[in-house]
């Protein structure tokens, strides 16, 4: 990524996930040689037959979720240093929220908004920079991609003062050129969103709790500004 806010933070690289579709799926419960259980099938049993197959493949889809859903939390937490400090950042932020009146209050607290802009998604992650993953939630709107710390870091001003701010990012969809998913080389298991804009800026997103979601809202974004 390049250098943004005089070089305080820029993003780390990492491998696409161009060949993560060879990695198949766990699945909560091996079922797929139930048929072969069933010794013989009669007009009477075949109603059963198509029922069984219905609650196997619902348990099935149920059991991928669940991996996905659980990998992401793993992936959440294991971003923290310290498990404790997160669920507090965590409970604060929940508080701030309900304080606030929503999401969408926070939303135009924190960026400026247009009038006809429409607030698509929201999730918890982290922004990937060299002095490590910073929490935050990431805005997907009609207008722009945002995203802002949850807590304050310490940054020293051109005069050598410390300041205390909340780091944000704010990209014009316009000026998104793709958001593709992407993987950690050495850790496949870990998924993260890289979002690149036309003037070649790179930004990195990982610890999702369900990181398809949003990338899916994010081309949906984009591709709407696209064909506007």
């Amino acid at each position: 990524m390049k250098n943004l806010l005089g070089g305080n933070l820029t993003g780390i690289p990492l491998s696409s996930a161009a060949c993560s579709h060879e990695r198949q799926p766990k699945r909560l419960l091996a079922l797929s040689s139930c048929d072969d259980i069933v010794p013989y099938t009669t007009s009477k049993n075949i109603p059963k037959l198509k029922q069984r197959k219905s609650v196997i493949g619902k348990m099935n889809k149920l059991g991928e979720g669940m991996d996905c859903l659980l990998q992401g939390i793993r992936e959440h937490v294991s971003l923290s240093p310290n498990l404790t400090e997160t669920v507090k950042g965590k409970l604060s932020l929940g508080a701030k929220i309900l304080k606030v009146g929503g999401l969408e209050k926070i939303f135009k607290q924190k960026f400026s908004v247009k009038d006809d802009e429409k607030l698509l998604k929201v999730s918890q992650c982290y922004l990937s920079t060299t002095a490590g993953p910073i929490a935050g939630l990431l805005y997907i709107s009609t207008d722009k991609i945002a995203f802002c710390s949850e807590r304050s870091i310490k940054l020293l001003s051109p005069t050598g003062k410390l300041l205390r701010i909340r780091y944000k990012v704010s990209i014009p969809i316009s000026k998104v050129m793709k958001a593709k998913e992407s993987e950690n080389m050495e850790n496949p298991s870990q998924k993260y969103i890289q979002v690149i804009t036309e003037d070649d800026f790179e930004f990195w997103f990982m610890g999702f709790l369900n990181h398809q979601k949003t990338v899916t809202y994010l081309q949906y974004a984009i591709s709407r500004t696209s064909s506007s």
